[in-house]
């Protein structure tokens, strides 16, 4: 037998007596995350270093576990850990923890940061060996608790040569191996969303990695536009970081306001392999990158599956499927309506309409035709033409028309978040949204779209291809940054970018992940179907940015269309005179320099 038949092969064991000590110690090291796993097992080594203490009745004979596990712990934790507090935690006396514990510095177990600037004092880390080191046992140590203590494994789970599970779980994520010298910390400025608020909630843990403080700034999509574009004025910016809509990239670029990734660092540092195809394109002007993917959240159509499943619906794939669909869930004397999305005035009607018309299979700009959609790659210096005056942007203007008519009566005023959360409740069946607002209802129990949920990308119209088209932001450096705070924004970009710190993310309640291996990762897809979904659209090339074309201009047009379209449903114009609006503001828009 081959060894990847062997590893394939899963070993017959016969049962295990149940309420063995295993069956105690087991599941508790299996549980959560690999974060989660990497903390139980110091428990357990801790605790099994209280119990040889008691046995052997002398003071601490293992310094260098306890205090290898007090290092790994405040890593995890998010504490500042000193070498007077990893002595204490040794339990022998102060000269023999002190040389302990220079052994373990001396072996690159644990590294030392300068705190201050004198450098007389540190803090103290796990380096990434240790944190490989310790991550391989905390998957071992299940089945060792289980093969020692009750002569078998009791993994179902378990294969000759590892478990298939195990094998693509990311890590966790390696502190730097020298803080980054940034003075006042790292300052980055970002938009208010829920992936954004997930990485605030694990300040203290970045700030652990990078080895300097971190000040998030957070702002409403159309303020974060205006604050990068008065930061970019100033003579240096105040931010090291900022976060950029997919669509932005174009202008920012054009207009000097992002420096060129390729100048400040190794691109291959990123793995840009790893990273779905849309969402790195999406990145680049003029074939230089200008950001990092730190979201890729497409807008899709959630649906309830338990209503769908009681009126013997199936999932609607095409704009005639959601009409009828709507027109079935919507009881408004019972206070449940059909569908809700974007249709607030501005920046979020906007949006929505470029979406549609991606439905339609129309793009909002002449692009040239290719297979997959439509070429949004090589877009710097051609000169564009807006395509709103063509049949299938009428048919996308009657689609969100018609919509009206099963939509909450508040419609007119549903932007972003809005949408979701009448779905949240229960009182819509359908809505269009990002795959980041997810966790307003997969993360409530009390919602009753919890666990049934189905995501589809856009429902084609007009025979169209089906479209999941991508929405996010990219971290980017300012190009005004301070000469000497280049090198280290850059650091601080690739460690927050990395698979092991967007999986953590992710667990800490984002829905959104621009990189193939943290959808694929186990711990990853157990927490939501979403990833999976996702991933097999880009696999099947329906995650598309050019919905959405980045180039300059492109974020007048967006406010047209939402101005404009927005007459449109309050009746106010008809469809044919708004689109004609539109693709006079556009033609204007695309000709400023």
């Amino acid at each position: 037998m081959s060894r990847l038949e062997m590893s394939k092969s899963k070993i017959a064991v016969p049962p295990m007596p149940k309420d063995t000590l295993s069956d105690k110690i087991s599941p508790a090291l299996r549980a959560g995350t690999a974060s989660d796993r990497v903390s139980h097992a110091i428990d357990f080594l801790t605790a099994v270093g209280d119990e040889v203490d008691g046995l052997i009745e002398r003071p601490a004979p293992s310094p260098h576990l306890k205090m290898l596990c007090h290092v790994v712990r405040g890593h995890l934790e998010g504490r500042m850990i000193t070498a007077s507090s990893a002595i204490a935690a040794s339990g022998v006396p102060y000269a023999t923890a002190n040389r302990r514990l220079a052994e373990l510095i001396g072996d690159e177990l644990i590294e030392q940061r300068a705190k201050t600037r004198t450098g007389k004092s540190f803090t103290l880390h796990p380096s990434a060996r240790l944190m490989d080191s310790i991550q391989q046992l905390a998957d071992r140590l299940p089945r060792l608790a289980a093969e020692t203590l009750s002569h078998a494994p009791d993994d179902g789970d378990y294969y000759f040569g590892g478990s298939y599970r195990t094998s693509q779980v990311i890590g966790q994520v390696r502190p730097l191996p020298q803080p980054l010298k940034l003075a006042g910390g790292l300052k980055v400025l970002v938009h208010g969303d829920p992936t954004f608020l997930a990485m605030s909630h694990l300040k203290r843990q970045f700030e652990q990695i990078i080895g300097c403080s971190i000040h998030q700034r957070a702002f409403s999509i159309d303020r974060l536009r205006a604050e990068t574009l008065r930061d970019a004025a100033r003579r240096t910016s105040r931010y090291d970081i900022i976060a950029v809509d997919l669509p932005w990239i174009g202008e920012f670029a054009t207009q000097g306001v992002l420096t060129p990734l390729d100048e400040v660092m190794d691109i291959e540092r990123l793995d840009p392999s790893d990273f779905h195809t849309a969402g790195w394109q999406a990145a680049h002007w003029d074939g230089r990158p200008y950001g990092v993917p730190n979201q890729t959240t497409p807008e899709l159509l959630f649906y309830r599956k338990d209503l769908f499943a009681e009126a013997g619906l199936e999932p609607p794939a095409t704009t005639e499927a959601v009409l009828a669909a709507a027109k079935e869930f919507h009881k408004p004397t019972r206070g449940r309506y059909g569908i809700a999305w974007n249709a607030a005035r501005g920046t979020a009607l906007g949006h929505q309409f470029m979406m549609a018309c991606a439905g339609f299979g129309q793009p909002v700009l002449d692009l040239p035709k290719i297979a997959g959609g439509f070429e949004a790659m090589s877009l710097a210096g051609r000169d564009m033409r807006p395509m709103f005056d063509q049949p299938h942007a009428l048919m996308a203007a009657e689609y969100l028309l018609e919509l009206m008519r099963y939509s909450p009566p508040d419609i007119l005023s549903m932007s972003w978040y809005e949408r979701v959360r009448p779905y949240a409740a229960g009182t819509v069946a359908m809505a269009y949204g990002y795959t980041l607002l997810a966790p307003y209802f997969e993360a409530d129990p009390g919602s009753p779209a919890r666990d049934n949920t189905g995501y589809l990308p856009h429902p084609s119209g007009a025979g169209a291809p089906p479209v999941a088209p991508v929405g996010g932001y990219l971290l980017g450096i300012p190009a005004n940054i301070a000469p000497e705070r280049r090198k280290a924004a850059a650091e601080a970009l690739i460690s927050f970018t990395s698979a092991a710190a967007q999986k953590q993310v992710v667990t800490a309640g984002s829905r959104s992940q621009p990189r193939y291996s943290v959808g694929a990762d186990p711990e990853v897809r157990a927490l939501s179907p979403i990833f999976e979904a996702v991933d097999g659209m880009s696999w099947r090339d329906e995650l598309q940015f050019w919905p959405r074309p980045p180039v300059p201009g492109i974020t007048e047009i967006i406010q047209a269309c939402g101005e404009e379209l927005h007459d449109m449903l309050r009746g106010i114009t008809s469809p044919r005179d708004a689109l004609a609006r539109v693709q006079a503001r556009a033609e204007i828009a695309l000709k400023q320099p």
